[in-house]
């Protein structure tokens, strides 16, 4: 059963999950997710993430190393690996994710996959821009512009 534990943030309250002692879920709102009957403790990983987290939020943390267990098809595991090497503080575009998966004319697909992502922040989809700018993220766009202010301002 997934563990669960709320993170208070500059953005909100994150939802951080735990299955087998991978991290599953990093939320920033439960509406996709049925948390009934789910544990909310802290477990060791879920307080190394919140340690990380707080890190990262202060500028001090630029690459995450916690261990994940992200499930989705191959396709979503490749983009959010692709996303994964993004570098700290720049940015790709759809385009650009789909070319480096080797799949060119896959970008509207790259965004419907960045849009699952479980981890958010861990696996940096706010990294990710349209060919014209911002566009959609599931924290909502002024949190995906204070992520992005807050790498720019630490690099």
């Amino acid at each position: 059963m997934q563990k669960l534990l709320p993170h208070s943030s500059p953005i909100g309250v994150l939802w951080l999950g735990e299955e087998e002692e991978k991290l599953t879920l990093l939320a920033f709102n439960t509406r996709h997710y049925d948390l009934k009957d789910r544990e909310t403790t802290e477990t060791p990983l879920l307080k190394e993430t919140s340690k990380q987290l707080d890190a990262y939020f202060t500028g001090k943390l630029k690459e995450f190393d916690l261990p994940l267990n992200l499930k989705g098809t191959e396709f979503q595991r490749n983009v959010w690996h692709a996303l994964s090497v993004i570098p700290y503080g720049e940015t790709r575009t759809y385009k650009d994710i789909a070319e480096q998966i080797g799949n060119p004319k896959a970008a509207r697909a790259v965004g419907l996959a960045n849009n699952c992502n479980p981890v958010s922040i861990i696996i940096p989809c706010h990294r990710v821009v349209g060919q014209k700018g911002l566009v959609g993220y599931g924290g909502g766009l002024e949190t995906k512009r204070f992520l992005l202010d807050l790498e720019n301002s630490h690099v």
